[in-house]
């Protein structure tokens, strides 16, 4: 009879309700605000319960421990990726996944207030909330206005993880028909390499050629990775 006395304490130890009501995640965020509580334990929030031998918080660390506690990462899991991990179903990844891109839609917005461009670390930080965790290559395009302000941003096309076809035509008709002034080029590198292909190089170089007879000048051609960027206009290419 020991043992399942025993087990049962012990399953009883990890349900959340037992903890002390500072402990709790969602008593703790009341008590004491949610800065007060760990990527876990807000995530934990989210999944609302656990299995039968684990808390909700349990299985938020065992997420959490799998991308090495780094948010950027699970911010690019997919439903498929949370539902591989025990103790989460569809219902439970849906709800991490809605909540991260709520995040990612919060910076877009404070981003989207008038910018102006005056370096290629603002043409940066401005995409940052559009390709911060993509898995695949998107070629996007920013059209500024005569003062450099940011008129719009405009995804031009989406591919793999090793490439994306970006059609000039599209491009300068886009420019042409939104009036812009001047046109910065953008696209991500999934793989974290800065480094420029000859496919990058030879459009940036066809771009402002063209751009030049329209009188719509390439700015810059950003190169986007997660910690990093490599700029044409900076490195003398343009």
């Amino acid at each position: 009879m020991a043992a399942p006395i025993l087990e049962q304490t012990y399953n009883q130890s990890l349900v959340i309700k037992s903890w002390a009501e500072e402990d709790r995640p969602r008593e703790k965020l009341l008590l004491k605000g949610k800065a007060a509580l760990s990527d876990a334990e807000l995530i934990g929030i989210l999944i609302g319960s656990g299995t039968a031998k684990l808390t909700a918080v349990d299985v938020a660390k065992l997420i959490l421990t799998a991308i090495n506690n780094d948010l950027n990462e699970l911010a690019k899991l997919t439903v498929n990726d949370l539902k591989k991990h025990k103790g989460i179903g569809e219902a439970k990844a849906i709800s991490i996944v809605s909540a991260l891109e709520l995040g990612r839609r919060r910076k877009e917005t404070a981003a989207s207030a008038k910018t102006k461009i005056t370096c290629s670390t603002d043409i940066y930080n401005y995409i940052k909330p559009q390709l911060l965790d993509l898995p695949h290559e998107e070629f996007w395009i920013i059209l500024l206005n005569r003062a450099n302000v940011v008129m719009k941003k405009i995804p031009v096309s989406s591919g793999g993880i090793a490439g994306t076809v970006a059609d000039p035509k599209i491009i300068f008709k886009q420019a042409i028909e939104n009036l812009a002034s001047a046109i910065i080029l953008v696209h991500n590198h999934p793989s974290g390499n800065l480094k420029p292909s000859a496919a990058d190089i030879s459009l940036t170089k066809k771009m402002k050629e063209a751009g030049t007879l329209l009188d719509l000048p390439i700015l810059d051609h950003i190169i986007f990775t997660e910690h990093s960027y490599y700029s044409f206009a900076d490195e003398g290419m343009l």
